[in-house]
């Protein structure tokens, strides 16, 4: 082939490329998280089950197991330590958990841990890792609106774990990252419909502040109302603001009803939660948790089994 033709086949191909998709396309799998806690940090939940034994899983080993890539790490039971300043180690216990997860795409860490505990002070040292540790992309708020409280009136109303002021101030100091960080939340099915009968209310009104996070987890504490899930998303969508990404938290375990979530009710879940992927209506699904992935759940091996299908589908 001579010069003139050479130049010719290039151009050809570049005209081609070009209408080519500039990078690969994602998959269901990099669109999977897990919700963890510290090994053992949930067993109380099991043994009200029925599960003895408690389970020795780590967050990073959950991961591993399910074979998801983004990882949420949620502290419960004052666990993992916050850093002292007269820690001995050579890394505090948040860095060693951080360095476990090194090969993870992206974490999310909590300020707020489970039962609304945590808040504002916890903020900075998710911050110092965040500027060390690349994949620490943002904060998570679980369990956000706290146990109610009776107003003046009579009323009794649940309160957000850092209110709306504050959240704008943490937003503005995540900026010294360098590099955007993210605000997810937890939102319960219930604190959503002001007709359910777990409804408290929320003062401020929680609608009106939606705008403050960048990520809406929904999730569904009773397993038997995952019938309604359809409806449930629905409302979030109505409330969410358009900037809000949406995703769907999947139990493996019912809480409400303190057992293993039934195998129809996992493969509703996990449908579902497919289908809106592909569709655009949420970004993620997330499963939880890391301590229930050593218990033998039929549960866990149906979503295990779920996502090493489907993993590997283009959306």
């Amino acid at each position: 082939m001579g010069w003139a033709g050479a130049i010719a086949l290039s151009l050809a191909s570049g005209a081609t490329n070009a209408a080519e998709p500039s990078g690969p396309r994602s998959t269901v799998r990099d669109h999977l998280w897990i919700f963890t806690t510290p090994s053992g940090s949930s067993n109380n939940y099991m043994e009200m089950g029925g599960f003895r034994g408690g389970s020795r899983m780590t967050p990073a080993e959950g991961a591993f197991f399910l074979n998801i890539p983004n990882l949420i790490l949620v502290r419960n039971r004052e666990l993992p330590s916050l850093p002292s300043s007269q820690e001995w180690r050579a890394k505090t216990e948040y860095e060693q958990y951080a360095i476990a997860f090194r090969p993870l795409n992206k974490v999310i860490w909590s300020v707020v841990g489970s039962g609304g505990k945590g808040g504002m002070s916890e903020l900075h040292h998710v911050l110092g890792l965040a500027k060390k540790y690349p994949n620490i992309g943002g904060i998570f708020l679980d369990d956000y609106i706290v146990e109610p409280r009776k107003q003046p009136d009579g009323r009794t109303v649940g309160r957000p774990a850092i209110m709306p002021e504050d959240l704008k101030s943490a937003r503005e100091r995540m900026k010294t990252v360098g590099r955007p960080m993210e605000t997810w939340v937890t939102l319960y099915t219930h604190e959503l419909d002001p007709k359910h009968p777990r409804h408290k209310g929320c003062e401020p009104p929680l609608a009106g502040f939606l705008n403050l996070f960048d990520v809406l987890t929904l999730w569904t504490w009773n397993g038997e109302e995952l019938r309604d899930l359809d409806a449930s998303l629905a409302t979030l969508e109505a409330m969410a603001p358009k900037t809000a990404r949406k995703a769907l938290g999947l139990y493996m375990w019912d809480y409400f009803n303190k057992r293993p979530m039934p195998i129809e009710l996992m493969k509703l879940q996990c449908e579902r939660g497919l289908k809106w992927l592909r569709d655009g209506r949420v970004e993620y699904l997330i499963f939880l948790s890391s301590t229930l992935c050593d218990m033998g759940l039929p549960s866990v091996e149906f979503a295990r089994q779920w996502i090493a299908e489907v993993r590997g589908e283009p959306l």
